[in-house]
């Protein structure tokens, strides 16, 4: 059932000028949220359908997979039942190409079109670009090394870390490849694009955790923090200018790249609104949807304070009990009933503050309760069929 929202007279008065548009993500919340702060009417195709999603949707669908044989017809019957003809892409699609080009054919894609999205991901291709515009990047490899010792292996279309494990002198699979093992702390930069220029919204730190023995760096958070110097900041915006109209970037995207010393290595492009979204106040929405059409604001983004955005993940399998109560700086909040199980979130945390350690700190003693409440609710399950 839908969760209901309260709505001002104010929203009232604005809900018949506002403009449909169509979210689909692994998760939607993030894209549903802005876009309703933006002034749109969010219809949302997720996986969850979590609590949050629930609230800025006006209409929402939950589906197994982005696949298109699950994806079309919640799509079709967004399209006959409402008057819809945008469509903004999140997360999920980077084993799911075919489902882009059906969006993009019965609706006016608003990002990436689904050709760059697949360039992007095809590594080969993607590293030898970096090798011509002398763009330093990790040592990779495709095919079996004559030595395993300090590799990973990587998903050729993989997302948040999913996959990623040390190589341990495997056979490599076609839909996988190696690359060298960089020490370092781990970075993105978050910015717009138009096909040709950059505009930078701004740079952020962000680390992993491990979930099991292939799931040793899985994305885990993201602070609007970073202290690279100018000069090194400088580089990696070089890179952008090259990279945008090579590939004819357009919209919301992040550049993730690991820097250490005084080098820095580009790992990889997320070419679709990512998670660092939430770190700024500004209406990251709307100028999302005018850079793909191809305006760019020189805007300059004020940050007071920082922010980071965690995930929390399922230690052990858990069911969400009836009447638990999620502290106020909780999101993605399942409802009651759902069973996650381990390895998988359970729910987002936040934390704003004017210093980033103490963000930092709050994260960590948000997550540390969090767990415990679990725990204390008695809600572990021995055995979930």
């Amino acid at each position: 059932m839908k969760v209901e929202k309260p709505i001002s007279d104010l929203e009232i008065a604005n809900e018949s000028k506002a403009e449909y548009v169509l979210v689909v993500a692994s998760s939607g919340r993030l894209l549903a949220q802005t876009a309703r702060v933006a002034g749109f009417k969010p219809l949302v195709i997720d996986l969850f359908a979590d609590q949050d999603t629930q609230y800025y949707a006006d209409d929402f669908k939950q589906i197994i997979s982005l696949a298109k044989q699950h994806l079309k017809p919640a799509v079709d019957d967004f399209i006959k039942s409402y008057q819809v003809d945008k469509v903004v892409y999140g997360s999920g699609f980077e084993r799911h190409s075919e489902s882009l080009f059906y969006l993009n054919s019965c609706l006016s894609l608003l990002g990436n079109t689904p050709e760059v999205f697949i360039d992007l991901h095809d590594k080969p291709a993607f590293f030898a670009t970096l090798k011509h515009l002398a763009i330093p990047y990790p040592p990779v490899h495709f095919n079996k090394p004559d030595e395993f010792e300090g590799w990973l292996i990587k998903p050729m279309r993989g997302q948040g870390g999913e996959g990623i494990k040390h190589y341990l002198g495997e056979e490599v699979a076609e839909d996988t490849y190696l690359q060298r093992y960089q020490t370092g702390k781990q970075y993105s930069v978050l910015f717009f694009a138009d096909g040709l220029q950059v505009q930078v919204v701004g740079f952020n730190s962000q680390w992993t955790t491990r979930l099991g023995d292939s799931r040793e760096f899985m994305f885990s958070g993201i602070i609007n923090a970073c202290d690279l110097k100018a000069e090194q900041q400088s580089q990696v915006v070089n890179w952008l200018k090259k990279l945008v109209p090579l590939f004819e970037l357009k919209g919301l995207n992040s550049l993730d790249f690991i820097h250490d010393g005084d080098c820095s290595w580009l790992l990889e492009i997320n070419p679709r609104p990512p998670a660092s979204m939430h770190l700024y106040e500004a209406d990251l929405f709307n100028r999302h949807v005018r850079a793909c059409l191809g305006e760019l604001t020189n805007v300059h983004y004020k940050i007071n304070g920082y922010t980071g955005y965690q995930v929390v993940y399922a230690q052990h399998d858990i069911m969400i009990p009836d009447g638990f109560l999620w502290p106020d700086n909780c999101l993605d909040l399942p409802e009651t009933g759902v069973i996650c199980r381990t390895g998988q979130p359970i729910c987002s945390i936040m934390s704003h503050k004017m210093q980033a350690h103490l963000v930092m700190s709050e994260l960590q003693t948000q997550q540390i309760n969090l767990q415990k409440r679990f725990s204390s609710w008695n809600i572990k399950l021995a055995s979930i069929n």
